[in-house]
């Protein structure tokens, strides 16, 4: 037991030389790096606050950007959903004009058929060619204007870009 108290009885005499070199110390500098710390620390706290709140507000963004891609693509899917269907009526139109010219002009060398039949058939069927470019045209038309447009918000996201990181 005395071991124990002599150890103690050390231990406190450390602790109070300890103490006095800390005291001995001029005390202005060692709480003037602990106020300089604080006010750096402090500072870092702010400008987390502020990177924290531009991530907030970029995940807003591109939420919302990614909103109206899903949006565009519908769309799109739906209007070339469509051109597609039309195409593909246009050109078993076509096949099936073909198929019936292919018949007239075999009829009519047999000696059958009537040369004002197969005339009205060619013009359909040249009326049928006319309409399918129509359509191909319409397609190439609607999906330039979609590039058009894709190509100007590229560029007006490019510019806000731009006003953003001059800000």
């Amino acid at each position: 037991m005395s071991q124990i108290d002599e150890l103690q009885a050390r231990i406190t005499v450390a602790l109070d030389r300890i103490a006095e070199g800390l005291e001995a110390r001029p005390g202005g500098a060692g709480t003037g790096e602990i106020e300089a710390l604080r006010a750096q620390i402090e500072e870092e706290r702010l400008a987390n606050a502020q990177l924290e709140e531009r991530v907030r507000a970029l995940r807003k963004k591109i939420a919302a950007r990614e909103t109206r891609i899903a949006r565009l693509q519908e769309e799109h899917s739906e209007t070339l959903g469509r051109f597609d269907r039309d195409l593909q009526a246009l050109r078993q139109a076509n096949q099936q004009l073909r198929d019936n010219n292919q018949a007239l002009r075999e009829a009519h060398q047999a000696g059958v058929a009537e040369p004002h039949l197969i005339n009205k058939s060619m013009m359909i069927e040249l009326e049928g060619l006319r309409a399918a470019r129509a359509a191909d045209r319409s397609e190439v038309d609607a999906v330039l204007a979609e590039l058009g447009k894709a190509i100007a918000g590229a560029g007006r996201a490019e510019d806000a870009r731009d006003e953003t990181e001059e800000a």
